[in-house]
């Protein structure tokens, strides 16, 4: 059995070995990293609200107001009207009977699937599901079938091969890739088959569709059954936490029987607060998400005209791929040097060869910083 430092030293030598990045400022367009000043194009930040003034004022009211820590869990005495007023508006704003929050999508991810699935059921994932989606599958000891990347007619072989109880996993917008799920099919598929369809949408929300509500939104699909979403507070909407959505007696099951939110403390109740505040400018600045549509159509274009192959992706998730770590760390290291920050991205985040530089943009971003970006990915790529 290799020992710890063994285990450690095998993944520099594969150039796996991930480092921890101690920033001194803010997110934002640009960050302080020690005595350096770096253009960052690798934050999940898309509406550049994680440093808003109007969303650091309502943090600042509401740890004025209730305090800085919950105290407690929702259930015991944790959830305030912060809380509960929160839970309402994100429910009206999606669409959705109801919405819970939770601490994490992660664990937002686990309740569901926890509290949906036991041993007796069928659990068909997306091969490039998020790891909390994988995880919560096996912490259910369900069956698991895992089908190849938003292949929906290989996964509708598989349902009409086993008629059990299930559920349907897949991320809404694939957090490496940055594609969209076929959401049409799935919940065809899903209503077909008398399962539920659970949609991790945390890079969507805030970003897709003419009002920011996310992948449902924007392909058009009513969020009702048989489909539940997951959404996140932390990219997008710049704060932190997570919600579920769905039909009421879906949301008052999870209240119920839910470990993940049963068991934990709540989020701090000027979260909740500062959340507000973030999708009040949500609703109000459409500007933001149709800045952001320019620079990834600016990226697109400069890049496929410098000869970078780019995937399909329409959101502000850009991968560059460059197959083997060596390349991707390299890369990321050679645009640090001209002042860029892109982290590289490698197994076992994305499936082996598929090592990648994850280029994300930001509504804060400017049409110059992305042709500095540009100019910067000439020179590292060329070396």
């Amino acid at each position: 059995m290799k020992t710890l430092e063994q285990e450690l030293a095998l993944r520099r030598a594969g150039h796996l070995y991930r480092e921890r990045l101690v920033l001194d400022s803010p997110q934002g367009a640009e960050v302080r990293v020690g005595d350096e000043t770096l253009l960052s194009f690798c934050s999940n930040d898309y509406l550049g609200l994680a440093n808003h003034p109007a969303v650091v004022a309502a943090f600042r009211a509401g740890a004025e107001r209730y305090g800085v820590g919950a105290g407690a869990s929702h259930l015991v005495s944790g959830h305030s009207r912060a809380h509960h007023a929160l839970e309402e508006e994100l429910a009206d704003f999606v669409g959705a009977e109801r919405a819970l929050l939770f601490s994490t999508g992660y664990m937002a991810n686990l309740g569901v699937v926890s509290t949906l699935t036991d041993r007796h059921d069928h659990i068909f994932e997306d091969r490039l599901n998020h790891a909390s989606l994988i995880d919560a599958a096996r912490l259910t000891r369900a069956k698991v079938s895992r089908y190849p990347h938003a292949d929906t007619e290989w996964l509708a072989e598989m349902l009409a091969r086993d008629q059990r109880s299930g559920l349907i996993t897949t991320d809404a917008v694939f957090s490496m890739d940055g594609d969209i799920t076929p959401l049409v099919d799935l919940t065809r598929l899903a209503t077909q088959h008398g399962l539920r369809l659970l949609a991790d949408d945390a890079h969507g929300i805030g970003v897709l569709g003419k009002n920011g509500r996310g992948s449902f939104e924007h392909l058009g699909v009513p969020l009702a059954p048989p489909a539940i979403l997951m959404g996140t507070l932390g990219k997008a909407l710049g704060v932190f936490g997570a919600f579920v959505a769905g039909e009421a007696a879906l949301i008052e099951t999870l209240i119920q029987r839910a470990r993940t939110y049963i068991y934990t403390t709540a989020l701090p109740a000027a979260a909740a607060e500062a959340v507000h505040a973030s999708l009040g400018i949500v609703r109000e600045e459409s500007w933001r998400r149709e800045q952001l549509q320019a620079l990834v159509a600016q990226f697109r274009a400069g890049a496929q005209q410098l000869g970078f192959v780019l995937t399909s992706s329409p959101t502000p998730i850009q991968p560059l791929m460059l197959g083997e770590a060596r390349a991707a760390v390299e890369t990321s290291r050679r645009l640090r040097e001209r002042g860029i920050l892109v982290t590289a991205i490698r197994p076992p985040t994305v499936p082996e060869g598929s090592a990648r530089l994850r280029i994300t943009f930001s509504a804060s971003h400017t049409a110059k910083q992305v042709d500095q970006l540009l100019e910067a990915l000439a020179e590292a790529i060329s070396g």
